[in-house]
């Protein structure tokens, strides 16, 4: 039977991208296949989440804690990277129980199972290392002066392409990340803003 890293789960508002606002349950898988710096120029930012505590849960039991927490019906994967632990049997456990929204937030380098109905794809690693070659959006997160945006549209198709501006360590929103971007949505005009709004609303 198989288990599954769980790192929490959680209630609260999506605070970025198009479905910005929206109440989800959040199941945040532990572990990633990457390691993010922000002096690496393919990432360019310091991974803020911890991630490495986890239990191992069925999907059953994932699912029953899920669906516990509220009558909300949104829910998004997110980590660490969700991509290397969801599978076909989660997504087929969360159907059994009625009509949910299903979300996903990954880094693209793997290729996701069917059945998804929301796929946020953030790349954080060399264009040639993403598997997941369709998404609803494409968030890249950029500081002041980081390029390039152009190259990925050619190799992740979605509806929408979006730019958020770096934050500084102390929550408060990198000016010179949020000029930069701006720049970039005005030369860029396919692409649009995103900030991640609930910094600011100081929620998780």
């Amino acid at each position: 039977m198989k288990l599954y890293a769980v790192n929490e789960i959680f209630y609260s508002l999506q605070g970025e991208g198009i479905r910005a606002g929206t109440a989800n349950i959040f199941v945040r898988f532990a572990g990633c296949n990457l390691k993010c710096s922000k002096d690496d120029p393919e990432s360019g930012f310091d991974c803020d989440t911890e991630f490495n505590s986890f239990e191992k849960i069925t999907a059953k039991m994932l699912v029953e804690k899920a669906t516990s927490m509220s009558f909300c019906r949104n829910v998004i994967f997110t980590g660490g990277e969700p991509g290397a632990q969801l599978d076909a049997e989660l997504i087929a456990e969360f159907r059994k129980q009625g009509k949910y929204h299903l979300a996903i937030e990954t880094n693209g380098t793997f290729a996701l199972p069917d059945g998804l109905d929301w796929i946020t794809v953030s790349p954080k690693s060399a264009m040639h290392t993403l598997r997941q070659k369709r998404a609803n959006e494409v968030k890249l997160v950029r500081h002041a002066g980081q390029m390039p945006i152009s190259g990925i549209q050619q190799i992740v198709e979605a509806d929408y392409y979006l730019l958020s501006p770096a934050f500084n360590a102390d929550g408060s929103i990198d000016q010179d990340a949020l000029r930069h971007c701006i720049e970039l949505v005005k030369t860029n005009p396919t692409w649009r803003l995103s900030v991640q709004q609930h910094k600011y609303w100081r929620v998780r």
